[in-house]
């Protein structure tokens, strides 16, 4: 069975329930009908330009890349009717959203998927604030055209009033990696792999790489002016690659992380986003030229995953200048001192790869040496604090993502921290990270690597409140 995505809500009502809008109509008289949703998403096949002449296929909402951008306010019920205009089974999940598991849009916690020629009520009640984002949660296994490979995604941002500080232009930008190919060698994947050299590798690689749908050198630039301050969103809605990013003669000043406000806002002149993570950050336009914003390996350059950064009264074509090596760290961000409060009960989550069963394309993973959906759930108790234990045990990295609440970063290695608040943490090859968080949420809850090769292949474990 697979796992796959859209949103919507009306202020009456069943709360909590989905319902497949087509039979609701069909049955129901016209001045009984449902009112109309707040959104509406269409999955749907679409060719995609990323660059001149340079043209992919694959699903998307509404026909773009990424699709609609979705802005909520925190706590005003929104209602969104999804219809899958495909021949798969699909599903949408709201990334960071604390909902309810029905409307979570993740199979693994009962939520429904959307039958090909259905359209579904998604109803959510937005929070927290901050950035969040939307996306498939189909299984994709050895199909490389499903799931998280695919374009669908978009942004989504829960407004509060919260004030980021003074800022001239906001700017949303979603970096993919398109035309995945299965790898039989690792080693051919090191030089164009984000995640390389401090992991094995993955065993998909790409052909190309965009900001917005679209290549570096195609599209239109981020056209900006000296002096101005310009509010970046950056998300990492890959399949399996992580990234780093920087632009040259710039620093980002990070504001939030995962939509959540970082204790300790700090400037860096490298970017490091895992899969799925988001960034808010202020950049400074005070380096008149035209830059590009990309990644810092060539490689992925050369795939296309930069854009044009240009001043006014700039021409020319875009200059990249390698930034001074950096090794991204998240304590710098967190709060300054003094330990976090005290968990409940302690976790431990062991990963490993198992290698390839029979048959398989991919390696297996396993946490505590069984594969999803061999494990027994994690039972909790609502109210209670619990400290979850990461152990990597194997060569890749991991962006560890919890469903339906965000948690807190206590300790990275052998160094304690408190007051970092997220929902996904990269955990290095052969490193641990804890994170703690409460459980005041009840319903299944999904706990996964989001590489899609890795929770494709047995990374995932529900954790289940005590009845």
């Amino acid at each position: 069975m697979d796992r796959r995505r859209f949103l919507v809500s009306a202020g009456v009502a069943a709360a909590a329930g989905l319902e497949r809008t087509s039979s609701v109509w069909a049955k129901v008289a016209p001045a009984q009908r449902l009112p109309a949703p707040d959104a509406r998403l269409r999955i749907e096949p679409c060719t995609l330009e990323i660059s001149p002449g340079v043209s992919v296929k694959t699903t998307a909402y509404n026909g773009t890349v990424p699709g609609p951008m979705l802005r909520m306010r925190e706590g005003v019920p929104f209602t969104l009717d999804v219809t899958n205009a495909t021949g798969t089974a699909d599903i949408v999940h709201w990334h960071g959203l604390a909902t309810d598991a029905h409307n979570d849009g993740a199979m693994e916690e009962g939520s429904p998927m959307i039958p090909p020629g259905e359209t579904l009520r998604y109803h959510l009640t937005p929070r927290p604030a901050g950035t969040r984002w939307y996306h498939t949660h189909a299984t994709a296994k050895d199909n490389l055209e499903l799931g998280a490979y695919s374009g669908q995604f978009g942004f989504l941002l829960v407004e509060e009033g919260r004030d980021p500080g003074r800022y001239d232009q906001e700017v949303f930008l979603a970096v993919h990696h398109w035309e995945p190919h299965f790898v039989p060698m690792v080693e051919s994947m090191r030089a164009s792999s984000a995640n390389a050299p401090l992991t094995t590798g993955s065993d998909v690689g790409y052909k190309y790489a965009t900001f917005n749908g679209h290549r570096l050198g195609a599209g239109e630039p981020i056209r900006v002016k000296q002096g101005q301050r310009v509010l970046m969103h950056l998300l990492n809605a890959s399949a399996t690659e992580n990234v780093v990013l920087a632009l040259p003669g710039h620093r980002f000043h990070i504001l939030a992380m995962d939509g959540t406000p970082v204790p300790t806002p700090c400037s860096v002149e490298v970017l490091s986003l895992a899969v799925a993570e988001r960034v808010d950050a202020i950049v400074e336009m005070n380096t008149p030229g035209v830059w590009v914003l990309g990644s810092t390996l060539d490689a992925e350059r050369d795939q296309g995953l930069g854009v044009a950064v240009e001043y006014a009264g700039q021409a020319g074509p875009p200059v990249w200048r390698d930034p001074a090596p950096a090794d991204w760290d998240y304590l710098q961000f967190a709060a300054a001192s003094g330990p976090a409060a005290t968990p409940d009960a302690v976790v431990e989550l062991t990963f490993r790869d198992i290698g390839r069963r029979e048959g398989s394309l991919f390696d297996t993973w396993t946490i505590n040496n069984k594969s999803w959906p061999d494990q027994e759930p994690l039972l909790v108790e609502r109210g209670k604090r619990y400290r979850l234990v990461f152990r990597n045990g194997s060569g890749d990295q991991h962006p560890m993502h919890l469903h339906r609440h965000s948690f807190e970063v206590t300790r990275i290695g052998d160094r304690a921290t408190r007051g970092l608040v997220k929902d996904v943490i990269n955990v290095m090859p052969l490193d641990s990270v804890s994170v703690d968080f409460v459980a005041d949420n009840p319903g299944d809850t999904l706990l996964h690597c989001h590489q899609q090769l890795h929770m494709d292949y047995g990374f995932m474990q529900l954790i289940r409140y005590r009845s």
